[in-house]
């Protein structure tokens, strides 16, 4: 049993960012459902009302709380783009350094635009993020 609110949905993530408002968001959405869907070879899924993630895995803390989650994803938030690495920034620190403009939570990484950071440099952490959960989740 999954006590995770955040689970995935039918929804088409095309239409959900055919849907964004903000149109640098829309844009850059796009760039990197195409971008995210070529470097993880993953179907990108719609996790609640507005997260495109790729892969899944189950987790089960010691607490007893479980769920299934993505591996990697982002979400065209209104003030700025959420990407999302779930071994979380601090477990790939020597992409940070050299990814651009950003700013990082938990397992966030959040930028205002595309534009801002090293499309090359996300690419390879998308990569690695997909690499580490399959190895650690199958």
């Amino acid at each position: 049993m999954s006590d995770n609110k955040t689970v995935p949905t039918d929804v088409d993530p095309k239409e959900f960012l055919s849907a964004v408002e903000h149109d640098r968001r829309r844009e850059d959405g796009f760039a990197l459902l195409e971008m995210m869907n070529r470097v993880t070879k993953l179907k990108p899924v719609m996790w609640g009302p507005s997260i495109i993630g790729y892969g899944q895995y189950h987790y089960k803390y010691d607490s007893g709380r479980e769920g299934d989650f993505f591996y990697c994803g982002f979400s065209p938030r209104k003030a700025n783009m959420s990407l999302y690495f779930i071994p979380g920034y601090g477990t790939y620190s020597e992409f940070f350094t050299r990814l651009g403009k950003h700013k990082t939570g938990a397992s966030c990484v959040y930028i205002n635009k595309l534009a801002d950071i090293d499309m090359g440099v996300l690419e390879e952490l998308t990569a690695a993020c997909v690499k580490h959960m399959k190895a650690t989740y199958g």
